[in-house]
């Protein structure tokens, strides 16, 4: 566990770090972006060999604080004029190794863009297995990655009162909820994490950040919150000697259990109209697709729930042990690595596992205590936009708004077109009308769906002007087809691309 972090000093820290320019973009241009790429691989070498002796305070601070590796303790000093490497040393954050300073932990820039606008975060967290030369220890604190930036990129942009994050680990999920939301609790069951996450609210000036320790609910047992958002440890580890249990990946339970208890028992904790995010992984099981699963679990749920879940990708059982033994610092080629691979094979047999999906969840508590949103869909295709957040919250407001109008409203409701759609027509050679008419949405989930004439024409007419009845009487007219016909095929559609963002109320 680190020290109780010196408020004082994490402030003269940052304005070190601030006036070294360190930020991601500066070190990305300082040693280029295959290098930069590289780091996220686990090499370093490219880096440092671009960095060359460089020793002014930017290429000292990326050695040290991104790389991992040791520096002269003089050179430090002159980086850090406020804090020095004294201050780093009080952190916790590195150590004094005879006229140098060895880094304990890295403090990487991470820069970070929604709805309300841009800023810089700095993260400390572990060394990783590049700076560590091996296996991560199993008390391993992780930095932000690719999965905490996607969930951090899916939390509504909407204020709220009070927020949970479950597993807080370094606390990005924390900082990010904070920017929406008063007050925010974050807990987890490792003391070194919040450690971290205490460490970094307070080095990024972030206040109303409360950590407590303890397993999913348990520090918040008779609590509720206007919102929760937890990367909670949903890896599928194998619970059998020598294989490692991973504090920031590995739940504790068999198979997919751990997703399954937050998912039937965060509605308990959520203020009526609370939203709940988190990412999961999930089984195909017996012959029972994954996301058929969750469905289950919500549906146990003893607090009814909105349900809205992605499934993002999904592995087959020797994917998938490869993935978490290599995320774990054993390689192919290194001993163990058959033995490790083996125990998850046997582990995903003894269930009759054939498929692990990955994905978002949305749950919500219903305000009147009656779920309206039950969709389960697949997306195995790469997200548009940056973040999905706002998205997100447009898709619900559509979707209340939706839940309070008949056919009879609708038809009397003027639409427009998203501004990030396109639309793509096919033809045959020669031929006069098109064979397939496609369109696409620039953002949000980056959606592609393909329309008949009807349909098409009754998007482009959405401008604004025109009540949606009004327009399907006009397009039948046109298309020589009956108007209340058209209208029953229509507006069920119009409903989908009002929910996913290719329409939106005038």
């Amino acid at each position: 566990m680190l020290p109780e972090p010196d408020t004082a000093l994490c402030r003269d820290l940052a304005a070190d770090l601030h006036h070294a320019g360190y930020t991601a973009e500066a070190l990305r241009d300082t040693w280029g972006a295959a290098a930069d790429d590289a780091i996220a691989r686990g090499l370093r070498s490219p880096a440092s060999r671009a960095l060359g002796d460089r020793d002014d305070a930017l290429a000292v601070l990326g050695r040290l604080l991104v790389l991992g590796m040791p520096q002269a303790a003089a050179s430090v000093d002159l980086a850090l004029s406020r804090a020095g490497a004294a201050g780093l040393v009080r952190l916790g954050l590195a150590e004094r190794a005879g006229d140098g300073v060895r880094p304990l932990a890295v403090v990487r820039p991470q820069s970070y863009a929604d709805a309300s606008g841009s800023g810089q975060w700095w993260i400390a967290s572990d060394l990783d297995e590049a700076a560590l030369g091996g296996p991560l220890p199993e008390d391993h604190v992780l930095g932000v990655g690719g999965a905490s930036l996607t969930l951090a990129g899916l939390q509504l942009p909407t204020p709220a009162d009070r927020a949970l994050d479950i597993g807080a680990g370094c606390g990005i999920q924390a900082l990010r909820a904070r920017a929406h939301v008063g007050h925010v609790v974050a807990t987890d069951i490792s003391p070194r994490a919040l450690s971290f996450t205490r460490l970094n609210a307070l080095l990024n000036g972030i206040d109303g950040v409360e950590v407590r320790l303890g397993s999913l609910f348990e520090p918040v047992a008779g609590e509720q919150f206007d919102r929760v958002v937890s990367n909670p440890p949903f890896v599928i580890t194998p619970r059998v000697a020598d294989v490692p249990a991973y504090e920031y990946r590995d739940g504790g339970m068999v198979g997919d259990d751990v997703v399954a208890a937050f998912v039937t028992g965060v509605g308990a904790h959520l203020a009526p109209g609370g939203v709940a995010q988190l990412l999961g992984n999930w089984e195909t099981r017996d012959g029972m697709p994954g996301l058929a699963r969750v469905r289950g679990w919500v549906e146990s749920s003893p607090v009814p729930l909105d349900a809205w879940v992605v499934e993002r990708e999904s592995l087959d059982p020797l994917s998938y042990a490869e993935l978490w033994v290599r995320d774990g610092g054993t390689l192919p080629g290194t001993p163990g690595f058959v033995g490790l691979v083996d125990a998850w094979l046997d582990d995903f047999a003894a269930r009759a596992v054939t498929e692990v999906g990955f994905g978002y969840l949305l749950l919500r508590r219903p305000a009147d205590g009656s779920p309206t949103l039950a969709r389960y869909e697949t997306l195995h295709t790469a997200i548009a936009g940056e973040g999905l957040g706002a998205h997100l919250a447009a898709a619900l407001e559509a979707h209340d708004r939706l839940s309070t109008l008949d056919d009879t409203g609708l038809a009397a409701s003027v639409l427009l077109v998203a501004p990030d759609i396109t639309e793509a027509r096919h033809h045959l050679p020669g031929a006069e009308d098109p064979t397939v008419i496609e369109l696409r949405q620039g953002g949000g989930f980056g959606r592609a769906l393909g329309v008949d004439p009807g349909l098409a024409a009754l998007v482009g007419a959405c401008d604004g002007d025109l009540p949606v009845g009004a327009l399907v009487d006009a397009i039948a007219e046109l298309l020589e087809v009956d108007a209340g016909a058209l209208r029953a095929d229509l507006l069920p559609r119009v409903r989908e691309l009002l929910f996913t963002g290719f329409l939106r109320f005038a």
